[in-house]
Parts: C-alpha cells; sequence; structure tokens
C-alpha cells in the first residue's frame, strides 16, 4: 500500500510518499481501507516532534480517517467487515490502510459521502466538547471564536449557532469572514484591520463575549480575554499562531472570568461515555442537516500543498487528503 511517512521529526517538506506492506490487526483492533483521511493543526505538531506524545520513529502521520472496515482483529464484536466509518488514533491515517483500536472506531452517519465524514472527528467533537462541557454555553450568550475559517473555526461557528448563542466570528482576510458568515455567524470582525477588542465591546455594547473560543494564540489572545464580559470563559484550544501567549492572570480576577484547557483527546480517554454521548448527538446533527462541513480536498500525492496550505494558515473549512478513489 502506499503511505506517507515520516522517518524524522521536522518540517512537513521530509515527509515522503512510499509503498509498504499492508498493516493487519491485532486483538482488540480493526483494519480500515481508507478512503480519505482529515489534516489538523496537531498533525503538524506530531510531524515535528512537538506534540503532547512522540510516536515511534518512522511512522506515517494522521489522526483521522473514513473508510470501510476490511479485517477484524479478535474480541471486536461492534464493528462488520464492509462497515463505513470513521476511525480515530494519534497516527496512521495518511495512508491506503489503517490499523487502530476498534474503540476509537464509530459509525458514519448517515447522508456523508466519505471526504466530508473524514474531517468531522476531530473539528467537530473538539468543538463541541469545548462549548458543551468546558464552557456551558448557554443559548442567550455571546460566542467569539476566533480563527473562526479554519477547520475547527467554522466547525465553532455551526455549533454556536445551533447552542443558540450569538456568534461573533474573528478572522483576518474578508474572504475568511465571508465563510463564516456562511456557515452562520451574526457578526464578523477583521482583526487584521481593527483592533479586537475595541470591536468585540462595540458590537455587545460595551459588554464583551460571554465565550472566548481561541485557537490561534499569539497577540490575539490577550485582546480576547479583555473583550470577555463578567463571568466569561476563555477555552484554550491551540496555538496556530505559533506564539504561546504569557496570559495576565489579574484580567480573569478583574472578570471573575474562567480559563479552561480545551484537551478533547485526553478527555475521550476519561470520561468515554460523555464521549459517546457528544458523538451521538453531533451524528444527529449530521444527519438532519444541522452542521454542513466545508472541506478542501487534495490526493494524497499533493500531501505537501495540503499540509502548507494548513501550515500557512489559508485554510477555509478542513483541509482533507483524498487517499484512494
Amino acid at each position: 500500500m502506499r503511505a506517507l511517512m515520516c522517518q524524522k521529526f521536522g518540517s512537513f517538506d521530509s515527509l515522503r510518499l512510499e509503498t509498504v506492506e499492508d498493516p493487519s490487526p491485532g486483538p482488540g483492533e480493526a483494519l480500515i481501507d481508507v478512503r480519505a483521511a482529515g489534516l489538523n493543526f496537531p498533525d503538524l505538531l506530531v510531524v515535528q516532534g512537538k506534540y503532547q506524545v512522540r510516536p515511534d520513529l518512522p511512522f506515517t502521520p494522521g489522526g483521522e480517517c473514513s473508510g470501510v472496515v476490511s479485517a477484524l482483529g479478535e474480541g471486536v464484536k461492534h464493528l462488520k467487515v464492509g462497515m463505513p466509518v470513521i476511525a480515530m488514533g494519534l497516527v496512521g491515517a495518511f495512508a491506503e490502510k489503517m490499523v487502530v483500536n476498534a474503540k476509537s472506531v464509530v459509525p458514519m452517519p448517515e447522508g456523508l459521502d466519505f471526504e466530508t465524514a473524514a474531517g468531522i472527528a476531530i473539528t467537530y467533537a473538539t468543538s463541541y466538547y469545548a462549548l458543551k462541557q468546558r464552557a456551558r454555553l448557554q443559548s442567550d450568550e455571546t460566542l467569539l471564536v476566533l480563527g473562526a475559517a479554519g477547520g475547527v473555526g467554522l466547525a465553532t461557528v455551526e455549533l454556536g449557532k445551533a447552542m443558540g448563542a450569538r456568534v461573533i466570528a474573528a478572522a483576518s482576510t474578508e474572504e475568511k469572514l465571508d465563510a463564516a458568515v456562511a456557515a452562520g455567524a451574526d457578526d464578523r470582525i477583521n482583526y487584521s484591520e481593527q483592533p479586537l477588542k475595541q470591536a468585540v465591546k462595540e458590537l455587545t455594547q460595551g459588554r464583551g463575549a460571554d465565550v472566548v473560543y481561541d485557537p490561534v494564540g499569539g497577540d490575539f489572545s490577550e485582546q480576547a480575554l479583555r473583550a470577555t464580559a463578567w463571568n466569561g470563559r476563555f477555552l484554550v484550544v491551540g496555538f496556530a499562531a505559533g506564539d504561546i501567549p504569557k496570559i495576565p492572570l489579574n484580567l480573569a480576577l478583574l472578570k471573575g472570568a474562567d480559563i479552561c484547557g480545551v484537551f478533547w483527546g485526553s478527555w475521550t480517554e476519561r470520561d468515554p461515555k460523555g464521549s459517546q454521548a457528544n458523538f451521538l448527538e453531533l451524528k444527529q446533527m449530521f444527519e438532519n442537516k444541522t452542521l454542513n462541513p466545508r472541506i478542501t480536498t487534495f490526493g494524497l500525492d499533493q500531501y505537501q500543498e495540503a499540509f502548507a496550505t494548513l501550515a500557512e494558515r489559508r485554510a477555509i473549512g478542513k483541509v482533507v487528503l483524498k487517499t484512494s478513489s
């Protein structure tokens, strides 16, 4: 089979598409014929060796995929060969076949194609956990989404609207903001042209945002925290800008605000029942068309351009690698 291989930690430029032996599932595992795989910001960190977990070299990156179950290891009862599924793991998805723990494999929502299904597991699950469990978002509240046109950003815009909130989208270009508005955002802020804090205050008549979703980091985090309302919740999701900000903690005190870390992967291991309940709710929202993901698809042999699109923050919606026909 073809697989994208990482032989050393560093830039994605060093990745190579190679022909390797087909894997086979062990006890408790499933073999997936991969049709498409989602590309996420953590994949960049894994390849660089900067993620919380460093896989053994060499490895195939990729943390989520859609495909068809082709073989099952001993003891797997909830899956069947031929079943269309979504699979999640730290690595392995950027290949034509992937072996994964069967507990991390779920049926595909009805009505989705493989390319769309490949990009929903991590983005929507992360955002839903952030808004539901961490922020406890209420229907009468205002949600500010930074990086609102990326994969998790658009997912958060859609979920915020589905949960009844007023959504303010913040992004760096008008094209990205157009995409966020098309996904349901009520208001828009181009933070490359106007101060973020001032713009949020103006849109909320000085009150501020109840919840801030921040997958960007860098210079915008402190501005966004300063723009929160009393009892606001600031969600730390990621650092796509590259820099981890140093936040003055007196801001949390002055605003009575919560700074909430969002580590979805760890939560799924600690609360599998809660994670399953979230997925079932998301599955229903996909099947009734409440959620409509926007994706950009590349072929597996176009992996360099796909990684560059994500790394340079040019992506609108989710970047997906189509791994087979």
